[in-house]
């Protein structure tokens, strides 16, 4: 049975090339701990909590008119471990599934909603002027592998979905060690119908003895290919 994870899916978009080597023959880079990022989504977190323990909507569904709450399910810390997540498992085509979730909301109807935490400080932001960039298109395909999911579990889940953006802000007068942030709230038309296909795909290319050639947009690719043509002069 073939673990994949929702970031492992996201790497086989990308480049195929990194996927495979990152699957079959553990290679990848590094990872940066990205604590500062990890605290502002515990934070958003324990605010959600508050207002889930209170079975009431928080402000900023007020604000957009949202008419929801944050979903109260005793899998609710499962789902949101790293380690963990939520999780389907495909015995036909042999894999294991999953992805860890930021948030989960819930109409009255008793449709889900999925929610991603991010963090960026920049001096305007403009969601419009972000969303033509691959790194936002990922952060939709995000949502839509965790709805995905959500339906595979036998939950009835909304096609909106929404990212809770924090905007640091980094041109105040005085630190005093407090970093303020704007808060902006992007709602996505979302649709996972891609989603069981590509991760069939990813399956059975790590099934197959493909070693896909590497992704001319691949970060990592363009470096070593860069490194190797440099070190051959």
């Amino acid at each position: 049975m073939l673990k994949i994870s929702r970031s492992g899916v996201e790497s086989f978009i990308k480049c195929k090339r990194c996927f495979v080597l990152q699957y079959k023959h553990k290679v990848r880079p590094p990872g940066l701990p990205f604590t500062l990022n990890i605290a502002i989504d515990n934070l958003c977190k324990n605010e959600f909590d508050y207002y889930r323990e209170l079975e009431q909507p928080h402000p900023i569904f007020i604000e957009h008119g949202i008419d929801a709450i944050p979903f109260q399910h005793p899998d609710l810390d499962t789902w949101r471990n790293n380690f963990k997540g939520i999780r389907y498992v495909n015995e036909e085509h042999g894999y294991n599934f999953g992805g860890a979730i930021d948030d989960v909301w819930i109409k009255p109807s008793g449709e889900l909603i999925i929610s991603d935490t991010k963090a960026t400080s920049v001096n305007e932001f403009k969601w419009e002027d972000r969303s033509q960039y691959e790194y936002a298109k990922g952060y939709e395909r995000q949502i839509e592998m965790y709805q995905w999911l959500f339906r595979r579990n036998g939950f009835d889940v909304a096609d909106e979905g929404y990212l809770i953006y924090y905007n640091g802000l980094k041109n105040e007068p005085m630190f005093d060690q407090k970093l303020e942030f704007e808060l902006h709230l992007i709602k996505l038309d979302c649709d996972d119908s891609w989603v069981e296909q590509t991760i069939l795909e990813a399956v059975n290319l790590l099934s197959s003895d493909i070693f896909p050639e590497a992704s001319s947009n691949c970060d990592n690719c363009n470096y070593l290919r860069a490194r190797w043509n440099a070190s051959k002069q």
